[in-house]
């Protein structure tokens, strides 16, 4: 049976419209004729959203019970019965109803999809698995109902649903999207322009990078090496001259001349070609580039046209900037075409741009003909300036030789000897001075035009011309050999200050490394597994790893306690050399400092966390030697005043006397509770018993424990917020707490406003007051203990009901953040998790 097709419409928010394009689209094929039935739509009480559902073929929605709690989910079995053409299901990321056949509805519609049924369904971006994270920081909501990232690439057609985030506020502020109760919160909380502006932007780019992702893998199955120009992809190659500012601004400009364009910048480590830089110049650039908004990457090659061009196809890059050349023309003519030259011969389609700056050119003077232990193009290039140098040489002194140049002869073949040892090395120097050699006896030493010597002084000098020509290309070599190991050494030297710039600059020192060593070694991947590595437990990873037998394996560090290693380091896709292994060495002693070091910070906060609890401790015993001998002198007083005074005291008196000892009992009964709460809040040994609540109930509650009215208090609950998971008792005083503190600040005629609403599966309680406020720098502070923020009323308690507060709310699972009130004011948030059992599927993070 052919497979069902997944179409994927994808908001950036709750309201963006999604569950009505769905149903419009659902209203255009069924009037082309096609087969189209709505599986389940939530309209959440969305007027458009219902009338575009009106006329759709629906099918009945499966009742179940659970918790005494009537839910509706959607009817698997009657849709695989009903077998459309396209089924309409919305909010791909809901979570069913316990003792449903699957747990979640992406997978009731995979059975769908299996069964030949295409299906058009919706999701939100915060639902997506991977970025739950990130928008959990944007929005300070985690979601819990999520969808795998696979599942949703999988889809055949993704397609975003936009709407401006002004545009969006505006629908939510005429009652288009939430009930009126509902809109203050949501505008103040989820639906700040902010907010949605990073969950639009999130989502556009998850799409631009499956797309990304598709072309990718689509050129990957069709074999096709091109480059393909989607996107604009500038690479610009640095050397760490000063030419790289320039480089970088221009390649900037190229990138930002397309929507979307991306700027990386990449350096060569080689031990030829590139000359090495100082470290702190690629720091200055990298930071530059980052400041720019690309990415920085440092990679090693022998040839390094050939790995910026490789480079730049892995990439798919579309264009490719490199600085002029610095060297001379005389230097060029020695020593070839340069790196320009070369990566714009095997560019291929991928545009060159050779950029000029002050540091191009330069006067004439000797190339520097350094470079690694000269390569086999070195040695073949020294071979034919032996050939085609020794016979032009010969030509030229031969037409004007006579009996008193043979010491000017000589001299200018061990110069010829001198400079094919520079170029070539020891074996084509060795071949160009037995060459010249036999060309001084054939052609300049009597009797000419024969390979013999008639005067053996002059085969004594020819013998010591070969010998000064050998010892020359043999110091020659060993210059070269020294060159080379000082520029691998400058090489690992660059790459060890790249490394430690990752960490300085404040990257998370673990991750960072392991993405520098995969980039310098040039392998598909790097994984860092705990201990030896036979639990399996990734710390960091990096690339593709492959398991194709190449992993080369290093232990890193050593755990105090096994003795075994505290880590374990995978590279895969690559074979290292002996160097490439003692480099190797060098980092992964820094990669287990680094790992030292994140063990220490966490110990460290831990014992940050113990010494805090026994600050508050301390100051909670402090305190009460203070605040518990008001009351306790006071009872004393009254207890001892009734017992001396005996039956001499009036009626009146004894009473006042009763009161106040009842009155002070009865304050240091408080004040010993609130003390041995808090002492349990702070060490974490809060007793807390969840149940289903009604926040509602437990708001009316706390009101009639104050004694406050109508006058005082103004309610706007929404009666659809479903009840929440927690501790009655401790909710109650959380509630009478904040809602007596913001009674007392209110200004004289100006009522509380208690209101609530639900957020995802989150139900919040707002309690806005507009008296004097708290200052957004201080507010943290209102939650510490003992702290009045300079009341000085002594007969406001300890300043413990906030802390308290706070304490017990986080007991529960929840939270209490405090803001400031438009207008003036605080307003405290109570947020609490909603209770599964008697949610009745109102998911205001999936609404459409």
């Amino acid at each position: 049976m052919k497979r069902g097709r997944l179409r994927v419409l994808l908001g950036a928010a709750p309201g963006v419209g999604k569950t009505y394009e769905m149903l419009t689209e659902g209203r255009r094929l069924l009037g082309d004729g096609v087969d189209v039935v709505v599986g389940i739509v939530e309209t959440h009480g969305r007027a458009a959203t219902a009338a575009q559902a009106a006329g759709l073929p629906t099918l009945d929605r499966r009742r179940m019970q659970h918790r005494d709690v009537e839910l509706d989910e959607l009817d698997v079995d009657a849709l695989l019965a009903r077998h459309p053409e396209i089924a309409l299901v919305d909010e791909f990321a809901h979570t069913n109803a316990p003792g449903s056949r699957n747990e979640k509805r992406w997978q009731d519609v995979e059975e769908l999809l299996a069964a030949g049924i295409d299906v058009i369904t919706t999701v939100n971006v915060q639902h997506i698995a991977s970025l739950g994270g990130v928008v959990a920081q944007i929005t300070g909501i985690t979601q819990r109902e999520t969808v795998p990232d696979a599942v949703v690439r999988s889809a055949d057609q993704i397609e975003v649903v936009d709407l401006a985030p002004q545009s969006l506020r505006d629908r939510l502020a005429a009652g288009a999207v939430y009930p009126a109760e509902r809109i203050d919160a949501a505008l103040s909380n989820y639906f700040r322009l902010g907010n949605l502006t990073a969950l639009r932007e999130l989502a556009l780019l998850w799409l631009a990078d499956e797309v990304d992702s598709a072309l990718k893998t689509y050129r990957e199955e069709h074999g096709i090496t091109g480059t393909w120009q989607a996107r604009e992809r500038v690479v610009v190659a640095l050397t760490g001259g000063p030419e790289g500012d320039t480089l970088l601004r221009r390649g900037a400009r190229i990138a930002a001349r397309a929507a979307g364009g991306e700027l990386l910048a990449v350096h060569v480590t080689t031990q030829e070609g590139l000359r090495a830089a100082a470290p702190g110049a690629l720091a200055a650039q990298r930071a530059l580039v980052e400041s720019l908004g690309g990415s920085y990457h440092q990679v090693i090659g022998e040839d390094v046209p050939r790995t910026l061009v490789d480079f730049a196809r892995s990439v798919n890059a579309t264009q490719l900037v490199l600085g002029a050349s610095r060297r001379s023309r005389l230097s060029a003519a020695f020593t070839g075409p340069g790196i320009g030259s070369t990566v714009i011969r095997e560019s291929g389609d991928i545009d060159v741009h050779i950029v000029t700056h002050a540091a191009a050119g330069g006067v004439l003077h000797l190339p520097r003909l350094t470079g690694g232990a000269l390569g086999w193009r070195r040695r073949i290039l020294g071979l034919i300036v032996a050939f085609t140098g020794g016979p032009l040489l010969s030509w030229l002194l031969f037409s004007t030789s006579n009996d008193d140049t043979i010491t000017s002869d000589v001299l200018a073949y061990q110069l010829l000897v001198v400079v094919v040892a520079l170029i070539g090395g020891i074996w084509p120097a060795l071949f160009a001075a037995v060459l010249s050699g036999l060309t001084l006896d054939f052609l300049f030493i009597q009797p000419r035009f024969t390979v013999s010597i008639d005067k053996p002084l002059h085969a004594l000098s020819l013998v010591l011309y070969v010998v000064i020509a050998i010892l020359v290309s043999w110091i020659v070599d060993q210059a070269a050999r020294r060159t080379r190991r000082a520029r691998r050494a400058a090489a690992e030297s660059e790459l060890l200050a790249t490394v430690s710039g990752s960490v300085l600059r404040g990257e998370s020192a673990v991750p960072a490394l392991i993405s520098r060593i995969r980039e310098a070694f040039a392998v598909s991947g790097v994984r860092l597994l705990s201990g030896d590595g036979s639990t399996g437990e990734v710390i960091a990873t990096d690339g593709e790893p492959v398991s194709d037998g190449r992993a080369v394996s290093v232990a890193v560090g050593t755990d105090a306690a096994t003795g075994g290693p505290r880590a374990t380091l995978e590279l895969h896709g690559g074979d290292l050399g002996t160097l490439e292994r003692r480099l190797l060495d060098v980092i992964t002693a820094q990669l287990a400092a680094a790992i030292e070091h994140r063990d220490l910070t966490q110990t460290a906060r831990t014992a940050d966390a113990l010494a805090a609890t026994d600050q508050v401790r301390t100051a909670l015993l402090s305190a009460a030697s203070h605040d518990l001998r008001r009351p306790l002198a006071a009872a004393i007083a009254a207890v001892g005043g009734l017992r001396a005074a005996g039956s001499s005291l009036s009626a009146d008196d004894r009473n006042e006397l009763i009161a106040t000892a009842d009155e002070s009992l009865a304050s240091l009964a408080s004040l010993v509770t609130d003390l041995l709460d808090v002492s349990r809040v702070q060490a974490g040994v809060l007793a807390v018993s969840l149940a289903s609540v009604d926040v509602t109930a437990a708001v009316l509650e706390a009101i009639d424990e104050l004694g406050l009215g109508p006058g005082a208090v103004e309610l706007a609950l929404d009666p659809d917020v479903p009840s929440v998971r927690a501790d009655p008792v401790l909710l109650q005083r959380v509630v009478v707490n904040v809602l007596a503190n913001a009674h007392r600040y209110s200004p004289e005629g100006s009522r509380v406003r208690i209101s609530s609403s639900r957020l995802g599966e989150t139900a919040q309680l707002r309690i806005v007051d507009h008296g004097p406020g708290v200052a957004a720098e201080r507010q943290d502070e209102i939650f510490a203990p003992f702290q009045r923020l300079g009341d000085t009323d002594n007969t406001t308690g300890l300043g413990l009901g906030l802390a308290l507060s706070k304490g017990f709310t986080e007991g529960m699972g929840g939270t209490l953040v405090p803001e400031t009130t438009p207008g003036g004011g605080l307003t405290m948030v109570i947020s609490l998790p909603v209770d599964a059992a008697a949610s009745d599927s109102l998911d205001s993070g999936q609404g459409g």
